[in-house]
């Protein structure tokens, strides 16, 4: 292969990315539509649930301290990212668990439910029943917004003030921290006073001072016990949760859209990497760089039709004589000048329609006159017998040359002059295969085929030949040798473009003349061809 070859072979043409894509878009819309179709009911089973949400303000600023004195305790300015932290702690969810568990107004499963969830949640650090947003200025002041969830729109409104109860809580306790702390420090010096007055001979004037310093800081510790309860935390409550009215989730019409949508990318997406990576032949353009003409494209028959009818009944039926007509005109221009040509028919593997479509070019070439005799060279697994036993089933034997007696190919091989033949039908002689055979190349060996193919050409207009795979068995390069042309038959979206370079390439080195390929098997909705795929319905499973 050269370069060139591999270039062809691995560009991209959008039309037949188009056509792969029409080719199977029932099968793509089908899987939007299943998956849209489960995500629908698995939604519509969902339980629901709702979501409240509550408000805390954050002044974060301190506009009075600490200090003694002073009518309001605040605690101190929060860190950024301090209030979503401590909503992943246990000293948040270990009070709010606790405060699940005593609301009665919740309905015992969701409790447990509420209580096991978030507890999960906390060892995973990744909070979903409740969560936190902020719109903050750069001072740290703003607005924390609280959502909880829960599946009845009062145990929602509930939860979500009982977690803003807990982070205000939390909060406060910062606060308090301080004065704790205050008050620690105001006992221990408290004590050290009381132990410096319990020396013995202490003089009367430190003793005073002692005791008064001792009353102020009594006096200290009252006032750090009384601000316990003007402490303040930097967040306030801004609104309360309330009971929502809608749930906002399952939402089956909107979650079997996107999945709908989905579908479709996903396989859309499947079916243009199956179409990029498919190397099979579906339109004569695919063969246009191997360098030969396509002489035909033939649509797929109904396999209803093939059974009951037969190969050649059915083609009749179907109107398939348009897309004949075409090969046979485009094989009699190939062959123009060539008095009794000997065309052999060949295909790169088996099962690719070969043999139904010598019956069916007979039928076409006899309808138009032309005397035709079909030779099943396919020792091994010859067909034509088969083929034409639906169309006539009772035939006539008659003496080809000389006495008679040689009713197959490979005893008319042997004896060419002494040849019987089976009218099929009126201008249309068949020689079959005979008994399948395993040594069917020792047949031609020994047979005079130059001379066999000389002798009997001179009664038809036409000899077809059907030969076995070129790529199966030898048998069709030594045939091929000793007719006028040869024609290729690739199978629609089967025969891969690797196999039918190397059947040329076998061809070429053994010296066949191959005058072009025909695409069988096509499908009609592709819209390939000479301009008759208009009359042909989509069918499935044929062989043509």
């Amino acid at each position: 292969m050269t370069p060139a070859d591999r270039t062809g072979e691995n560009e991209i043409d959008l039309s037949v990315l188009w056509r792969g894509l029409r080719r199977r878009l029932p099968w793509i819309l089908g899987t939007a539509l299943l998956l849209a179709l489960a995500t629908f009911l698995w939604s519509r089973s969902q339980p629901p649930v709702y979501e409240s949400t509550a408000s805390l303000i954050a002044a974060n600023n301190q506009g009075q301290d600490s200090t003694l004195g002073t009518a309001l305790v605040k605690a101190p300015p929060l860190p950024e990212g301090a209030v979503a932290q401590a909503l992943q702690s246990t000293q948040v969810i270990g009070p709010l668990t606790r405060s699940i568990q005593a609301a009665e107004e919740i309905p015992a499963a969701e409790r447990e439910r509420l209580i096991q969830g978030l507890s999960r949640e906390l060892r995973e650090q990744r909070l979903q029943t409740i969560t936190l947003t902020s719109r903050l200025d750069p001072g740290g002041n703003g607005i924390y917004t609280l959502r909880a969830r829960a599946r009845t729109p009062e145990a929602a409104q509930r939860l979500a003030n009982l977690a803003s109860t807990a982070l205000l809580t939390w909060d406060r306790n910062r606060a308090l921290e301080n004065l704790r702390r205050a008050q620690a420090g105001f006992e221990a010096q408290l004590a050290q006073v009381d132990q410096q007055l319990g020396v013995p001979g202490l003089p009367s004037v430190e003793r005073q001072t002692l005791i008064a310093r001792r009353a102020n800081i009594q006096g200290n510790l009252i006032q750090t016990q009384l601000l316990e309860d003007s402490v303040a935390g930097v967040l306030s409550t801004l609104a309360p949760a309330v009971a929502p009215l809608d749930p906002v989730s399952p939402k089956p019409l909107r979650n079997a859209v996107l999945a709908g949508l989905l579908g479709l990318l996903l396989a859309t997406g499947v079916v243009t990497l199956l179409t990029v990576l498919d190397r099979t032949v579906r339109t004569e353009d695919d063969l246009l760089s191997l360098g030969l003409p396509t002489l035909a494209v033939i649509p797929r028959l109904r396999q209803r039709d093939v059974v009951f009818s037969g190969i050649v009944r059915a083609a009749r039926q179907a109107g398939l004589y348009e897309a004949i007509g075409f090969l046979r005109v485009n094989l009699l221009t190939a062959l123009s000048g060539q008095a009794h040509p000997v065309v052999m028919i060949t295909s790169t593997a088996p099962g690719e329609g070969k043999s139904s479509l010598t019956a069916t070019l007979a039928d076409g070439l006899a309808s138009s006159g032309q005397r035709v005799l079909i030779i099943d060279a396919d020792l091994r697994r010859g067909t034509q017998a088969a083929v034409w036993q639906k169309f006539n089933e009772q035939g006539r034997w008659r003496s080809l040359n000389g006495g008679g007696g040689a009713r197959t190919t490979r005893e008319a091989l042997l004896a060419p002059h002494n040849a019987e033949v089976l009218e099929v039908e009126r201008n249309v002689d068949m020689l079959p295969a005979g008994p399948g055979l395993q040594d069917s190349l020792a047949v031609f060996n020994r047979a005079d085929l130059q001379a066999a193919l000389g002798l009997w050409r001179r009664e038809y207009d036409l000899v077809l030949i059907d030969s076995a795979p070129l790529l199966a068995l030898a048998d069709g390069l030594v045939v091929g040798a000793h007719v006028d042309a040869v024609v290729m038959v690739t199978e629609y979206g089967r025969t891969n473009m690797q196999a039918v370079r190397s059947a040329l390439r076998r061809a070429e080195r053994a010296g066949l003349k191959i005058i072009g390929f025909v695409v069988n098997k096509s499908d009609a909705r592709e819209g390939s061809g000479y301009g008759y795929s208009y009359a042909y319905a989509p069918r499935e499973g044929a062989k043509v």
